[in-house]
């Protein structure tokens, strides 16, 4: 069998939006029969939050999605650009930092999530962390779906 396809999401602290993006594909590839060619992770930009479970608010709503999740915060570091293949941020802000922090000739793809959804591609995958309630981690799960399953299918048509 070849080598697994590496992908990584990245967001600022790795308790809201990357969480969710990697448990929502690991969800995707399991439900498309390919689990086993994927290794799927996810991590900061930051260290702040390094070593701590997600935000509970994004628990709760991979938990309501029976989306099992155990990972734990890590900052992003150099090597990851060298060991992915893909590493998606959630905005631009992400964005412009995977591109200061990655080394010259890096064999990363850096994307943003959001190009990739159906309903609006392009459109960032915005921080729900400082909203009161659930509703912006919904939101973000619900785009986070749309975004890994049509990345997932661009990859199989090898359109990425």
């Amino acid at each position: 069998m070849a080598d697994k396809k590496k992908v990584l999401f990245i967001c600022l602290g790795n308790i809201c939006r990357s969480p969710i993006a990697e448990a929502v594909f690991l969800k995707t590839i399991a439900d498309n029969g390919v689990a086993d060619k994927w290794e799927v992770d996810s991590a900061a930009i930051g260290g702040w939050h390094v070593g701590k479970n997600p935000d509970h608010r994004a628990l709760s709503t991979m938990e309501k999605h029976n989306l099992p999740y155990d990972n734990r915060a890590r900052q992003i570091k150099k090597t990851d650009f060298e060991h992915y293949h893909y590493i998606f941020g959630m905005d631009k802000e992400n964005m412009s930092d995977l591109k200061r922090l990655a080394p010259g000739g890096s064999k990363a793809k850096q994307l943003m999530l959001g190009d990739f959804d159906s309903d609006a591609p392009g459109k960032i995958i915005r921080d729900p962390y400082y909203d009161e309630g659930a509703d912006g981690f919904e939101q973000c799960y619900v785009q986070c779906v749309r975004c890994c399953a049509g990345f997932l299918a661009k990859v199989q048509k090898g359109q990425v």
